[in-house]
């Protein structure tokens, strides 16, 4: 099914952010239709039971079908590389997305955040600073709500989590700060190369008053002199002497905060400089620190069993959330036990090898790309159920070591989400 006749704004994907996109452009009571090209997408119900007079098509796209809109909104999962809307587009159809939509009537300051990893956990603490401090935080983007239905809600700040492929249809965004927090490797199934993927993230600076980048990192600098940094080694935000620093003021001891792992101690750095560029004290960033234990399926103890601690970190679904997790937890005292494996999306393995070698005591591998990481590790045992590699796992474990599920890949060949692999890693490990 194709469009034949004219709209102003012709949504690609429904689902979650498509229907948020509808009734945003609706509201302002634009001519609208939806396209997906699965036969019955996410939200189909909602999008007929709510708006009877948009048009639901179906199908694969055709450039014939897109030149008929006057723009695009185009999901983040699909690509604009996709031959019909590059097509469309060379042919002067414009292509935003949703962030690009919100950007266009934000009212208030906006923190802007992506990275390879922890940049839903930086969001989450950051919109709890925000609240300590008596104000309200609008959080949403690529977490949660839609941004577009943060609008007109009263919030004093907005904070927002991007992903890649958002910031592909972004143009006109403004924040008051922008970071990318780390690159590594990931989504390289749908960039050319890691610096493609690399200079996609960087465009978060684009528009942006201030930056903030990585100390640590250097795929993460921006070019502008003035802007801040935070880092574990250096920068503005940093750790010294077991305490978390802002300049020369020490904010408060990391012993004190409820997350756990270097790699959040990096996440408090930069949640403490996003804060402050919107006016937050140091009172509310100590409040939040002491009190935020961190989000579901990441770095998450789900059950202690035998004096085994089972930890769900499914939502490491890159090479570089893997790493940060491992040496995150370079002072456990005990022994690890990996559970890892999926979708790898062209990733390159190898860094893991040397931190396999150093941390694990044994590796368990699932799914398509599970015989890949298992070359990585002598005596690594490949499993076709996560019930298995729990089961394995705990066998072999004693009191004192840790089984982490930090998988190093998307879930997609098992799992509908990663959630769903979390859960199924807890409900075995609750088996025990």
């Amino acid at each position: 099914m194709s469009l034949t006749s004219r709209v102003d704004w012709l949504v690609l994907g429904l689902g979650i952010t498509g229907l948020a996109c509808v009734r945003h452009l609706h509201g302002r009571g634009e001519t609208i239709a939806v396209w997906d090209t699965r036969e019955t997408p996410p939200g189909a119900d909602e999008l007929a039971a709510e708006f009877s007079d948009v048009a639901l098509l179906s199908g694969a796209f055709d450039a014939a079908g897109l030149m008929q809109a006057r723009t695009l909104v185009v999901s983040p999962g699909i690509a604009l590389a996709t031959p019909a809307i590059a097509e469309a587009m060379a042919a002067g159809v414009e292509a935003i997305g949703d962030i690009e939509l919100f950007a266009r009537e934000a009212d208030k300051p906006v923190i802007a955040i992506t990275g390879s990893n922890g940049k839903s956990t930086v969001t989450t603490l950051v919109g709890e600073m925000i609240e300590a401090a008596g104000l309200s935080a609008g959080v949403g983007g690529n977490i949660g709500v839609p941004a577009l239905q943060l609008l007109n809600r009263g919030h004093d700040v907005y904070v927002l989590e991007l992903s890649s492929f958002q910031l592909e249809t972004t143009h006109s965004l403004a924040p008051r700060i922008a970071t990318v927090l780390n690159v590594s490797d990931d989504h390289l199934d749908r960039y050319r190369d890691f610096d493609h993927y690399c200079d996609t993230k960087r465009t978060i600076y684009d528009g942006a008053q201030l930056c903030l980048h990585n100390h640590d990192d250097r795929n993460t600098h921006c070019d502008n002199p003035q802007a801040w940094s935070f880092g574990l080694q250096a920068g503005r935000f940093h750790l010294a002497d077991g305490q978390l620093w802002d300049g020369a003021v020490a904010i408060m001891p990391v012993a004190e905060m409820a997350l756990v792992g270097q790699h959040n101690q990096a996440n408090a750095l930069a949640a403490m400089a996003l804060a402050t560029a919107v006016g937050i004290g140091h009172d509310a960033m100590r409040q939040a620190l002491r009190q935020f234990g961190g989000l579901a399926h990441r770095c998450q103890t789900v059950a202690v069993k035998r004096g085994i601690h089972f930890v769900n970190d499914s939502k490491a679904t890159n090479v570089g959330a893997t790493l940060a997790a491992l040496e995150g937890l370079a002072e456990f005292p005990g022994r690890l036990h990996l559970i890892a494996g999926g979708v790898g999306k062209g990733a390159d393995f190898s860094p893991l090898a040397p931190v396999f070698a150093s941390r694990l005591a044994s590796l368990f591998t699932l799914g398509q790309d599970g015989p890949s990481l298992a070359a990585l590790f002598a005596g690594a045992v490949q499993c076709d159920s996560m019930e298995s590699a729990v089961r394995r796992a705990a066998a072999v474990a004693v009191e004192g070591d840790m089984v982490l599920l930090s998988p190093a890949c998307a879930s997609l060949d098992m799992f509908a989400n990663y959630m769903k692999r979390g859960d199924s890693f807890q409900r075995a490990a609750e088996a025990v």
